[in-house]
């Protein structure tokens, strides 16, 4: 039998995912080219290699064992590709860094321009996930350090360490309707129209995820956004409410901060660390270390 990467790339993010379509997205295909490769990759097997329900897909115990199996040919395969560089070009290290949405805001931002500057033989393959997916990428060795949120990693067996605040916080327009408020609740916000991000991020399921879990109301949204910075542009604007990380608001900023009294929005950055990841890396180590003062800054 005969496989493409292309193949074994998709099945592996269809699996991570749960999803064809948000397999699909990740490997830039349309979903009818996505599902023909999947179908392709079933004929070829001559066993079902998903399970496909109202709510997603899983693998089946065939696909597990692909899943398994396609995950070690691409790592020999970027081994390999590493190698032959290495004859072309100064050898490099590369580290996998994964966060949530609100990480990816300021905290990981601003660790990788310090790290950068200060690392240049060393590159770092960053992704948003969320934190179970972190977690499972973390365990799999897919990735060597991850900020996740505590109430979603739970006990999860990797090594972490605390890092910093991670709540959300309702902001809208200085002098706005939360003029005089210092706390709030989610069902009161949903009251008025909300600036948020867009349905993929991380950052924007954990919210609508927990909302639906304390059986909160559905909010109208005005628009949906790729990044934290413009919603809170909007919302500076006047153009509506918006839940967000409270490390994503400066102080200089115009924008009225009021806290969520509700027990989902209080939750902690930690630190977690890849099962396969070398502790004692002097890259990995200082890349850990410049996470650490981003956060504290």
């Amino acid at each position: 039998m005969q496989y493409d990467l292309v193949d074994l790339r998709l099945f592996l993010d269809i699996v991570t995912e749960g999803s064809i379509t948000a397999g699909a997205q990740r490997m830039h295909l349309s979903l009818p080219s996505a599902s023909a490769r999947v179908r392709a990759l079933e004929n070829q097997a001559g066993i079902p290699l998903l399970i496909r329900g109202r709510r997603g897909v899983r693998p089946t115990p065939a696909g597990s064992t692909l899943a398994r199996h396609a995950r070690e040919v691409l790592r020999q395969t970027a081994r390999l590709d590493g190698a032959l560089a290495g004859y072309t070009r100064s050898p490099e290290v590369s580290l996998t860094l994964l966060g949530g949405g609100g990480a990816m805001h300021r905290i990981i931002p601003q660790a990788l321009i310090s790290f950068l500057r200060v690392q240049p033989g060393v590159d770092v393959v960053v992704a948003e996930r969320r934190t179970p997916q972190m977690v499972r990428m973390l365990t799999d060795g897919d990735a060597d350090l991850g900020v996740v949120i505590d109430n979603e990693a739970g006990d999860c067996g990797l090594e972490v360490e605390p890092l910093c605040d991670g709540s959300l916080v309702v902001i809208g327009q200085t002098g706005g309707i939360l003029a005089g408020r210092t706390t709030v609740t989610y069902r009161e916000v949903a009251e008025h129209p909300l600036v948020g991000l867009d349905t993929g991020s991380s950052l924007q399921q954990w919210i609508e995820r927990n909302v639906g879990a304390d059986g909160g109301p559905l909010a109208r949204h005005r628009t949906r956004v790729a990044h934290l910075s413009t919603v809170i542009t909007l919302v500076a604007a006047g153009v509506g409410l918006a839940i967000v990380p409270r490390n994503a608001v400066v102080a200089d900023q115009s924008v009225q901060v009021c806290e969520l009294s509700d027990a989902w929005s209080r939750r902690h950055h930690l630190l977690a660390w890849g099962t396969k990841a070398k502790a004692s890396s002097t890259a990995l180590a200082a890349l850990a270390q410049h996470i650490r003062l981003a956060a504290a800054d």
